[in-house]
Formats: C-alpha cells, sequence, structure tokens
C-alpha cells in the first residue's frame, strides 16, 4: 500500500464484520492509526487480531452499542484519550428490518431509525468538538441507493428512509463544518457481497436476478473493496476540496432507475 492514510487517527464502526473488516485492514494497511467498534465482542477481537497480525496499528472495542448516545459518546472520547485527536470518521455500521409497510411494526421502525440513522447522529456529535479542536477532518457517512429509489424485490420503507436521514444530515454537516475545516461526504453502495448478502448472491430467486442482478451495466454485484476504495479517497488528502458528496458505487444500477 501507498501509506495514502499516514499519521491519520480513523474512528470507523461496526469492524466486526462485513465492510467493516475491510476497511479496518484497508485502512491500517494504509497507514492510518484505526479506532473501531462492533456491538459483537468476537467480532471486534477477531478483526483486532487479524489487522495486528497484518502490521495495521488498531484498537478494536466490543460490545459498544452505537444506538446509545452515552455509549457512542464513550467510545469516541476513548478513542481522543488513546491518540489524541482525531482525523477521520467512517460511519460504517448499520442494521436494518425489512417488512412491506401494512407489516411493518413501529417496534421494527424505530429499530432501523436507531441502527442506520441515530448512530451516525451520535457518533458525529460526539466527534464534532474533537475535530473543531483538531483543526478538521473527514466524516464519511455510509448511504445507499435504497434512499434514492424504491424498488420491486425488497420492501425497504424504514431502510430507505434512515439512509435518506444519512444523506441529508451529511449535508448540514458539510455547511457547518466547513469553517472548522470538516469536511462530509457519504458513499451509497448498490447491491454488495458481504456475510449478510452472500447466500442470496450465491442463489439469487429470479425476481431479483431480473430487476436488480441483470441490470447493473458493468456486470457484476459489488465487493466490500469497491465501497472501501472510495472511502480511502474521501478520508485522504486526495479529496482536500470535496465536501457534501454523495459517491455511489453501483455499477451504474442506478442509471437504469
Amino acid at each position: 500500500m501507498s501509506g495514502r492514510l499516514a499519521g491519520k487517527v480513523a474512528l470507523i464502526t461496526g469492524v466486526g464484520g462485513g465492510m467493516g473488516v475491510v476497511a479496518a485492514r484497508r485502512f491500517a494497511a494504509e497507514d492510518a492509526k484505526v479506532v473501531g467498534c462492533d456491538l459483537d465482542t468476537d467480532g471486534a477481537a477477531a478483526t483486532e487480531a487479524l489487522v495486528r497480525s497484518e502490521g495495521g496499528e488498531i484498537t478494536v472495542m466490543g460490545g459498544v452499542d452505537l444506538g446509545d448516545a452515552d455509549a457512542a459518546r464513550a467510545w469516541v472520547d476513548a478513542a481522543v484519550a488513546t491518540y489524541d485527536g482525531i482525523d477521520v470518521l467512517y460511519n460504517n455500521a448499520s442494521t436494518q428490518r425489512f417488512a412491506p409497510i401494512e407489516e411493518m411494526s413501529i417496534a421494527d421502525w424505530d429499530f432501523t431509525m436507531r441502527n442506520e440513522l441515530d448512530l451516525v447522529f451520535y457518533t458525529v456529535k460526539a466527534a464534532w468538538p474533537h475535530l473543531k479542536k483538531h483543526g478538521g477532518g473527514s466524516i464519511v457517512n455510509v448511504g445507499s441507493i435504497a434512499a434514492m429509489r424504491g424498488v420491486e424485490f425488497m420492501a425497504q420503507n424504514a431502510h430507505s428512509t434512515a439512509k435518506g436521514g444519512v444523506i441529508a444530515l451529511t449535508l448540514q454537516l458539510v455547511v457547518e463544518g466547513g469553517p472548522f475545516g470538516i469536511r462530509a461526504n457519504t458513499i451509497s453502495p448498490g447491491m454488495t457481497e458481504t456475510s449478510n448478502t452472500a447466500t442470496l448472491l450465491a442463489d439469487p430467486p429470479e425476481r431479483m436476478r431480473t430487476v436488480v442482478l441483470d441490470r447493473i451495466p458493468l456486470g457484476r454485484h459489488g465487493q466490500p473493496e469497491d465501497v472501501v476504495n472510495a472511502a480511502v479517497f474521501l478520508a485522504s488528502d486526495e479529496s482536500s476540496w470535496v465536501s457534501g458528496t454523495n459517491i455511489v458505487v453501483d455499477g451504474g444500477a442506478s442509471v437504469l432507475g
């Protein structure tokens, strides 16, 4: 790797599995000092051990429920106490529930808002004064193309609403953070292979193949590395004049509507 993040302190949420593991490994390989967290204590410990075995610098805290504002603040404050500042906040973590509007329970709606939108606000709010004190930094939020369109193959009422909120919040952060050197951007992935989608993608239902996979102009679904590549750019000084973008990483699928 080229050391594109050399010397930067990068906070990454949800590193216990999926895209978060790839993000932690890649950021550390680019010479960032990584502070990660995850609700899954075992997954968090496994990622920490893996990155350290590869020579990366990382500290991961398990059992962190970012949907709790106090827990989110405690994690951020611990990171600052360890490294005396923050350069990057990468809000990767999210959990959601799906159901058609008539079947979506209030509990499932609230769960999705808490674990896809609230947790982004909580970590940003906790990190904000540290970013200001540090002279600025980069906030990278993960949205979704679900925020930009409805789909026939999945009832994504709560998920699309939460991710739409993430994108809208990011735009306001741009305005409020600009005078302090704080940049904020969103990455919106399309259908990407993770531990949660691997089985589905290995043998996709015919409707999903027809409506989604066969309509990706670049001819394949995404890999975690595709998303993390964009995150590295947004975290690095290469994007020092980039704020307020929503980088869509979907192989061109959303262009077809």
